[in-house]
């Protein structure tokens, strides 16, 4: 049975030269090869400095993998029995034992009978973030790593950033899409992968020869420990709105997670914070931060360090003036949208953070090809714009839209939905986001998960005033959304097809079948040309 229902990526990853770089660390004394590997090390040589509650064992057994899933573990391995939020890893603590785990990690005193050594700690997550460092040598502190939070626009400032100062064969990435290694590139399967996962990735990093590294940590990522202990550089705020309350409960609690990557929280405080004072959330952050916490501001206001004036939104291209303390440029940006600009600025702040000349970052940024499924552009012959973009919160298909709008001579459709198992308060709002202005909407399913579309559709029609209620069709299935709104689309109009982005499946109640909103436009759009020539 499986001890936590996540993926663990790093049982995939060849190790080795990071538990050889460990093992090269240690002095001769220390490694006995009459009970371990010589390259292992040992489990009282990890929980050194952890605080135990209660122990069974002496700790001497080699460790060769941690792991938190009791089904992938293999002989030597530490497993850690951590609650999950649909089962918990105390539940298969005899199997990890069967399956021939040296030790089990627990909040649990398991008693002087249990069949193998047990360690008993206050906070097993905790626990295993300090492990998983000390296993994978330390590699955070061999990076100069950028953590970047926020509600909207994580993946596109990250990706932005990674290119400006160097592009991934140098600089590596932990994020939505991918997770880039420097040598090699493994899709991503989570925004913030558990702490194992985190430390034995940036250890192939090093590996691989990078020296600079940007990652995408997100609220669960910070309150679930998963960054904890993490030596950064630099932590940047984005935004924060509406998003995660069905797990955090209040705007409070969801903005005090993020404060506390900034502020020592998780283990570590920053070196300099990067913060967005457009943000009403980040000029209370920038007042929040510890004395002598050096900082860097950005955005469109006018106090911030590093601003855009004078944007100017094109369909092909978004112009400003930037302005920083050593200078001022005139900035023709490939990225659309006024929130792009923020990205920008974004990106731009962490490299001067960083030391670098913004002068010869902006060098860079004609080259920048783009986020998949950020405002990805669809053209298959059609007389008309579409657009592929991930905004699955009230605020970022509200920035969309309405950047949309203003750079578009017809008339905006949109396509876009609700995920099931999430936060029911926001489907209303992103349905009455979709409705400002004078868009036709096309409602649909947008990974219902375990809940039914109709369900999801009656919390989304409290939108529905009469006053709108004509402009929207309910539609079950996505693919039909997406040819009726490509059927009423005529020339000089555009088609936003929100919420999924990247993603090529969809979830129904257990099951996940292929699906790209990509994919599935392109061929419509030539389907629907062949049928108009053959008739």
């Amino acid at each position: 049975m499986i001890g936590l229902a996540e993926f663990q990526i790093s049982t995939l990853l060849t190790s080795v030269s990071s538990r050889q770089s460990y093992a090269r660390a240690l002095n001769a004394d220390q490694v006995n090869n009459d009970n371990r590997f010589p390259m292992n090390p040992s489990v009282q040589e990890l929980i050194e400095d952890v605080e135990l509650f209660a122990r069974k064992g002496d700790g001497d057994h080699a460790v060769t993998c941690l792991i938190t899933d009791s089904r992938r573990v293999v002989p030597g391995a530490l497993f850690f029995a951590i609650g999950g939020l649909r089962t918990d890893g105390n539940f298969y603590v005899e199997e990890a034992a069967d399956r021939g785990a040296v030790t089990i990690v627990t909040e649990q005193d398991l008693g002087a009978h249990f069949p193998i050594d047990f360690i008993q700690v206050k906070d097993v997550r905790e626990t295993l973030a300090q492990v998983s460092r000390r296993f994978y040598d330390n590699p955070d502190e061999k990076l100069r790593i950028a953590g970047v939070t926020g509600t909207n626009g994580k993946t596109t400032v990250s990706m932005l950033a990674q290119h400006l100062i160097g592009g991934h064969d140098f600089v590596g990435l932990l994020g939505t899409i991918r997770y880039d290694l420097g040598k090699r590139t493994l899709p991503s399967f989570k925004t913030t992968p558990e702490s194992v996962d985190v430390y034995a990735l940036l250890g192939q990093m090093v590996d691989n020869g990078c020296e600079e590294a940007v990652i995408e940590i997100s609220s669960h990522g910070i309150d679930q420990k998963r960054v904890h202990g993490l030596n950064l550089e630099i932590a940047v705020f984005l935004n924060l709105t509406q998003d995660h309350i069905d797990y955090h409960k209040t705007m409070e609690a969801y903005y005090e997670a993020k404060k506390s990557l900034f502020i020592g929280g998780t283990g570590k405080a920053p070196k300099v914070a990067v913060i967005n004072i457009d943000c009403p959330y980040g000029k209370r952050l920038h007042e929040d931060l510890p004395n002598g916490l050096a900082s860097v501001t950005f955005g469109l206001n006018g106090d911030a360090l590093i601003r855009a004036d004078n944007v100017q939104l094109f369909a092909d291209r978004t112009e400003f003036d930037l302005i920083w303390p050593e200078g001022q440029a005139a900035v023709i940006s490939p990225l659309l949208g006024r929130y792009n600009v923020s990205n920008l600025l974004a990106a731009l702040a962490i490299g001067r953070a960083k030391g670098y000349d913004i002068l010869a970052l902006l060098h860079a940024l004609p080259s920048f090809p783009g986020v998949p499924g950020r405002m990805e552009r669809i053209n298959a012959g059609q007389e008309f714009n579409v657009l592929v973009d991930y905004a699955h919160t009230d605020d970022a298909l509200k920035n969309a839209c309405e950047m949309l709008q203003e750079i578009t001579a017809g008339k905006l459709i949109v396509v876009c939905g609700c995920g099931g198992d999430r936060d029911r308060s926001k489907r209303a709002p992103m349905l009455r986001a979709a409705l400002e202005g004078d868009a036709t909407v096309f409602a649909t399913s947008d990974n219902p998960r375990s809940e039914s579309v109709e369900q999801i559709f009656e919390d989304m029609r409290e939108a529905c005033t009469p006053d709108v209620a004509q402009r929207v069709m309910f539609i079950n299935d996505r693919k039909r959304a997406i040819s009726l709104a490509l059927d009423v689309a005529s020339p000089e109009d555009c088609v936003l097809i929100a919420g999924k982005g990247h993603e090529t499946f969809q979830e129904f109640d257990g099951t996940v079948i292929p699906f790209d909103d990509r994919q599935v436009a392109g061929e419509l759009i030539r389907l629907k040309a062949l049928n108009t020539q053959e008739a």
